[in-house]
């Protein structure tokens, strides 16, 4: 008997496909170095890997952790929100372990959004926000970033609320631009926030790699913030281990009770050894987040100087792994055809903005590139460009 009817449901049909995904494809197929993908070719803290091998053989973690999450990370994760910003959370009830923040804003999702529900989020977007609010079944309403700035416009964010948004999904530092939201935005983020009484997932996964001159202010410490946002955190982008996927939510206990009631039926349970190994490395000193984050402002300074010299317009990166370029130097008239040519003619691999927004006309002349990556890598790809760009 034939089948008829496509075997994926229709509401995920948009997101069959994805361009990380192919563009680490096009990387392997092609030699290409690859800017595209946001993560570190150098591993973190040795203590850190050094914790996880000593839980493997001391037999802690070796079985499933508790579903929540190892108690002495939850600990572990309530303090570092007390130590940097001054968050007083009960690591009982107020954190959620994830396998990866993606799973955490997933379940957030998922436990938070209903059918029809509306989610507002500045576009561009993380390609999961997208495909989470599908499967929740809930209404995506992007309200486009400043383009060349990417400035968040809260009029525009003001008047894109409808009597069906419940919830904001909010990311800063921002992936994919590598802006970093001011004190005084997010205050009038939030101004409309409670003037709604919209419900917050505040996704800070880069939370610890902003560069000098600006700063990082957690929403749920803003007034009146605390009790209706989930913040999610990332051990992969604070302690450059991504493969290890240990991520987390915390927030007030009704909101992360909803959110673990989901997420147990998701993954249940994960990466044991690495959790012990999590709890060890949030309590680094100081002076490791100092030089962790001046490590990477050194590679973003590096690169875009470079892609500066090519003739690329960057818009200065602030946080996060990446900075932003037009295609301006080149003949192609967005950037998604150039990012799908340029493997094959530079050997480089990079992002295309314009798959991260409803209208891609929006982001239709910006490219991402990620240099969290050793320097002699970053100028192996800028070298190349050079050779192949007019």
């Amino acid at each position: 008997m034939t089948r008829r009817v496509p075997p994926l449901v229709p509401r995920m049909r948009e997101h069959a496909a994805s361009i990380f995904g192919e563009m680490s494809t096009l990387a392997v197929e092609t030699g290409s170095v690859n800017l595209g993908q946001g993560f570190p070719d150098t591993d973190g803290p040795q203590s850190v890997k050094d914790a996880a091998i000593r839980a493997i053989q001391d037999g802690r973690g070796n079985q499933y952790p508790p579903v929540h999450g190892l108690p002495e990370l939850r600990r572990a994760i309530a303090e570092h929100q007390r130590r940097f910003y001054g968050i007083e959370l009960d690591w009982t009830a107020d954190v959620c372990v994830a396998t990866g923040a993606s799973e955490a804003i997933v379940a957030t999702l998922l436990a938070l959004v209903d059918t029809g529900d509306e989610v507002v989020m500045f576009a561009p977007w993380f390609d999961v926000y997208a495909a989470g609010i599908s499967l929740a079944n809930g209404v995506r309403r992007e309200v486009p970033l400043t383009p060349g700035t990417f400035r968040p416009d809260v009029d525009a964010l003001r008047a894109a609320i409808t009597p069906r948004t419940r919830l904001l999904l909010l990311n800063s530092p921002h992936n994919p631009t590598g802006v970093v939201f001011t004190r005084e935005e997010l205050t009038a983020i939030a101004d409309v926030v409670a003037e709604h009484d919209l419900l917050v997932i505040s996704d800070e996964v880069y939370e610890h790699i902003v560069f000098t001159g600006h700063e990082h202010v957690p929403f749920a410490t803003l007034p009146g913030m605390a009790e209706r946002t989930v913040t999610l955190g990332s051990a992969g982008k604070s302690l450059s281990m991504t493969g290890w996927k240990v991520g987390w939510a915390t927030g007030p206990s009704d909101l992360i009770h909803a959110v673990r009631v989901v997420r147990q039926h998701m993954s249940f349970v994960s990466g044991g050894p690495f959790q012990w190994a999590v709890a060890d490395g949030l309590a680094l000193p100081d002076e490791h987040w100092r030089s962790f984050a001046a490590d990477m402002q050194s590679k973003r300074d590096l690169l875009s100087a470079g892609l500066i010299g090519l003739g690329f317009a960057v818009t200065p990166s602030e946080g996060t792994y990446y900075v932003t370029t037009d295609v301006g130097p080149t003949a192609y008239a967005d950037g998604l055809a150039f990012c799908r040519d340029l493997p094959s003619r530079a050997g480089v691999v990079a992002i295309p903005q314009q798959v991260f927004h409803d209208d891609p006309t929006n982001g239709a002349p910006y490219v991402r590139w990620a240099f969290c990556k050793r320097p002699e890598v970053l100028h192996e790809a800028l070298d190349r460009l050079a050779r192949a760009l007019p």
